[in-house]
């Protein structure tokens, strides 16, 4: 009977130690995260990819008639590509990772993001 009670216990042990565990490694990475993310670079213009997909930082320099794809109101802020929280200036993009963009560039990639 005390073998029972002693599985019992150590599985609660094993299940707090666990859980405790995940709780400070969710803590830690969302803290690292952030702060990778703070760290991570501004997306140059002159970077091949960028310069490829012609990223701009500010959607105020576009040439419409040298990007016809580029529609009024399309921002980076607003691009289905952009990840971070909603206000960030610069934030981090799935197109180029390692990197941060502008909120307010724009890129041919460009894709409205679902109406919620």
């Amino acid at each position: 009977m005390s073998t029972s009670k002693n599985s019992l216990f150590v599985s609660r042990r094993n299940w707090l130690i666990a859980t405790a565990s995940a709780s400070v490694g969710a803590l830690l990475r969302d803290g690292s995260a952030f702060a990778q993310t703070a760290t991570l670079p501004h997306l140059a213009a002159n970077n091949p990819m960028a310069h490829g997909l012609g990223y701009v930082a500010d959607v105020a320099k576009i040439n419409p008639k040298a990007e016809p794809t580029f529609k009024v109101g399309s921002l980076c802020s607003n691009c289905l590509q952009i990840q971070g929280k909603t206000g960030e200036p610069w934030r981090p993009c799935t197109l180029f990772p390692g990197q941060l963009v502008s909120a307010a560039g724009w890129c041919r990639v460009w894709v409205p993001k679902p109406k919620t």
